[in-house]
């Protein structure tokens, strides 16, 4: 069975060239060809009988194939057009398997996610060019939907930036982003030389197991402060705050680190998430 399946560079090979499709640099088109790295995804993704599954970005369905093997059925959106024919070949097989083809970023997700899973749980799965990476998860965490997991394959660094600690030179906005909605971890290193054609960088998988929503903590206020914190990395966190705008002086701004139990000499790349929620927490609605 294996033979016949898409991860190998052989079949891909035969696949691309029986339709004279070229990759396009600018879509971040790569196509895995490995099969231990695509079995390896999923499993990490903790795929298993009876799940829903969205795909963003099949290519010619490489993991769209492991993913329909192992979950109930798999909605994959992808913007190239142009794989229509090539898409059409490889999932035939695969009744449970629909393309949408659309841009993510432009198309009504929740309208589409409603129709196609109702209310039912739902775990995304991605190899995401690495500069829509943020827009994409932006876009996907701001659903008010059943959504459990997100696996994502995207840049080594910025998956080492995406799972960074406090402390880390890693450690910034995008950190607290995903460790807001999720509890992420970086699953595989993937090397650059398991794609065709070979990307210049490697790449690694990020789990992250979605969190509930704190009803006691407003989104846009944590945020607003966490790009205040991180616009000026190399001052205090009381000085990064004081000059950034907001409608209070400084003493108004150390009191309330003072009530966070913050020392305002801190930089904000050490502060945990629990940190800023708390230090959000104790800003006025409006400042």
């Amino acid at each position: 069975m294996d033979s016949k399946r898409l991860y190998t560079p052989s079949r891909i090979k035969e696949i691309l060239n029986h339709h004279g499709f070229t990759m396009t640099k600018s879509l971040g088109q790569n196509f895995l060809i490995d099969g231990n790295t695509v079995r390896a995804i999923v499993d990490g993704a903790k795929i298993s009988e009876g799940d829903r599954i969205l795909e963003i970005g099949p290519g010619i369905g490489t993991l769209t194939e492991e993913l329909a093997l192992r979950g109930k059925s798999v909605l994959a959106i992808e913007k190239d057009q142009r794989l229509k024919p090539i898409l059409d070949e490889t999932m035939a097989d695969y009744d449970n398997v629909e393309i949408l083809f659309s841009d993510v970023l432009k198309l009504d997700i929740k309208e589409e996610w409603e129709k196609r899973f109702g209310e039912d749980p739902v775990h995304i799965v991605a190899n995401l060019p690495y500069y829509v990476t943020t827009p994409i998860l932006g876009a996907l965490f701001d659903l008010d939907l059943n959504l459990k997991t997100l696996t994502v394959m995207v840049q080594k660094e910025v998956a080492e930036r995406m799972c960074a600690n406090p402390g880390k030179k890693d450690y910034g906005a995008l950190s607290l982003f995903i460790r807001y909605h999720s509890q992420p971890e970086i699953i595989r290193q993937v090397p650059n030389s398991v794609f065709i054609p070979r990307p210049k960088v490697d790449s690694a998988v990020v789990f992250m197991e979605v969190k509930e929503k704190d009803p006691a903590l407003e989104k846009e206020k944590f945020f607003r402060i966490v790009k205040a914190a991180f616009s000026k990395r190399r001052k205090t966190i009381l000085n990064a705050l004081s000059t950034y705008g907001f409608s209070m002086d400084k003493q108004e701004i150390r009191d309330i680190l003072n009530r966070a139990n913050i020392d305002s000499i801190r930089r904000a790349e050490t502060l945990s998430l629990t940190e800023f929620i708390v230090l959000s927490l104790n800003f006025p609605d409006e400042f």
